[in-house]
């Protein structure tokens, strides 16, 4: 079993401001026994800002204090408001050196006791719960061998050792490939330095093979597997799979949280923002106040079988817009 750790969010204006609260509120809910400290990383002006991205409401830096969260300020360096994403390996830079870590998208609902999975922080790992999103395959082009064994090769990294040979070749599973929603590691410092400069050197100098890839919105995701695999980690094992599935949900926009998620986790959910301190500051975010308070919510949950969902999201999600029920 691990020892204490520490769990990072990110928090700043606008719609991660209210996520932290929510996030917190659930964590403190459904997870009594976490003994570490929770920090909301927060991006502070500077030249790669046009604005000001500081959490600007009060009531919700309050309410965070209140919850036990700590809100540490952090410079962007590398990035900032062109991809606010790769504030996750910033933010790492200013938590305690040497002290393990989990850090969360703010979009995630704590529904289990997190503290109690066996983690083991020298092996760190991050989320399963993927989909092909990149990279793209051209008829013509790289595969999935080439396309990630190039960023392997540019990195000296053993290709071979990250692949999970029970998967055909050219099959996307095959690779290594995580969801960014949430990892973990021995050194928040350590491991944020890291995923920063794989980011830049991505993004300034990418091999051949990538010529005709997006690296944006992805870039935080093809650069987290070879700093796993570098740090010598890899997959997690299925002792964490409950952080992919009972006791957290990684629910990204509200719309489909209702129309996708277990009873469970909505009794979580409404449960975790009835009191009164917590609704009046969750209030100040539009789509709680729609979907949580006003009753949009289960609006959307009439529309959808959990047991026979569509299988695309895309689905989903126009079934959601058709309606007139979307937002985020």
């Amino acid at each position: 079993m691990a020892g204490d750790f520490n769990i990072m969010v990110v928090g700043q204006r606008g719609r991660l401001a209210y996520e932290a609260v929510l996030f917190a509120a659930s964590l403190r809910a459904m997870d009594p026994g976490f003994a570490g400290r929770l920090f909301v990383a927060e991006p502070q002006p500077g030249p790669l800002w046009k604005f000001d991205p500081r959490i600007q409401d009060p009531g919700v830096r309050d309410l965070l204090a209140d919850l036990g969260a700590e809100i540490v300020p952090f410079k962007n360096h590398a990035f900032g408001q062109d991809y606010p994403n790769a504030n996750k390996a910033e933010g790492l830079a200013v938590l305690p050196k040497g002290e393990p870590f989990l850090f969360f998208d703010t979009d995630t609902l704590v529904t289990g006791p997190i503290s109690t999975l066996p983690f083991d922080f020298s092996r760190p790992a991050a989320s399963m719960q993927r989909e092909a999103t990149w990279p793209k395959i051209e008829l013509y082009g790289p595969g999935y061998a080439a396309t990630w064994g190039a960023l392997y090769r540019k990195f000296n990294l053993d290709f071979k050792s990250s692949l999970d040979t029970s998967q055909p070749d050219e099959y996307w599973q095959r690779y290594l490939y995580f969801n960014a929603g949430w990892f973990f590691g021995a050194c928040p410092q350590a491991f944020g330095r890291k995923l920063t400069e794989t980011m830049v050197a991505i993004r300034d100098t990418p091999p051949p093979e990538l010529v005709c890839q997006e690296l944006f919105p992805w870039l935080d995701q093809i650069a987290l597997p070879i700093v796993i695999h570098a740090l010598g980690g890899g997959r997690p094992g299925p002792g964490l799979t409950p952080l992919d599935t009972t006791f957290a949900n990684h629910w990204r926009v509200m719309p489909l949280l209702y129309a996708r998620a277990p009873d469970a986790v909505i009794e979580v959910l409404e449960n975790v923002t009835a009191p009164n301190r917590i609704k009046k500051v969750l209030k100040g975010h539009e789509p709680f106040l729609r979907m949580i308070y006003q009753g949009r919510g289960k609006k959307v949950r009439a529309l959808f079988d959990r047991d026979n969902l569509p299988r695309r999201e895309q689905a989903i999600r126009n079934r959601i817009r058709s309606n007139g029920f979307w937002m985020r």
